[in-house]
């Protein structure tokens, strides 16, 4: 593997693993089942204008018929007044990231509130409009640095003291499979990315 891919995959996997610890997220949740996430915002828009074409890029092929037939239900019982219309919209939302988390191969967990989208996914997609990632990668990247060393320094210092008793080498063992573990989730999520890259080849050097 040319030493370019090998970086830009390391830097993927620095996003997917690390963005979280950066964040300070302790419990990420999918944006596509978010309130205010991008699939359930383009569906209320797509529900005022009584448009679904817009909605049928985040299905399975398989399933665009299905959302289309509920997608003309609920345009029909919209017009029945509002209790009606927020009832429809509510199934109609429900519905569609069902669905599209079939599609993830991803099990559907209800819709979460607006606000619970994780901070990472949302400055990704800030990024994506904006048309640049260098800050985020910047920030990222030196998250990535500042948590190895961090581990890294912590299992130096502990390993000085291994040997003077059986706590203090108990100490060196959490701090060494932090570390390693640590290393070891970045190191999958890079062969992972490797196997799934586009045209991806396994490659050992």
């Amino acid at each position: 593997m040319r030493k370019t891919q090998m970086t830009a995959l390391w830097s993927s996997a620095a996003v997917v693993i690390l963005g979280a610890c950066w964040f300070g997220i302790h419990k990420a949740h999918a944006h596509c089942d978010s309130l205010d996430g991008p699939v359930l915002l383009e569906a209320k828009a797509a529900v005022g204008k009584g448009d679904v074409t817009p909605l049928l890029k985040w299905v399975p092929k398989d399933h665009e018929a299905e959302i289309r037939n509920v997608f003309t239900q609920v345009v029909a019982v919209r017009k029945k007044g509002k209790d009606a219309s927020e009832l429809a919209d509510r199934f109609f939302f429900e519905t569609l990231v069902r669905i599209h988390r079939v599609g993830e191969g991803a099990p559907y967990t209800g819709l979460k509130p607006a606000g619970t989208t994780a901070p990472a996914v949302v400055a990704a997609d800030e990024a994506l409009a904006a048309g640049s990632v260098d800050a985020l990668s910047a920030k990222i990247g030196n998250a990535v640095r500042e948590g190895i060393r961090r581990r890294f320094a912590n299992v130096t210092e502990k390993k000085k003291h291994v040997n003077d008793s059986v706590e203090a080498g108990r100490e060196y063992v959490a701090a060494y499979v932090e570390y390693v573990h640590f290393i070891e989730g970045i190191h999958t999520m890079v062969a992972q990315g490797a196997a799934h890259a586009p045209g991806g080849k396994h490659e050992e050097h």
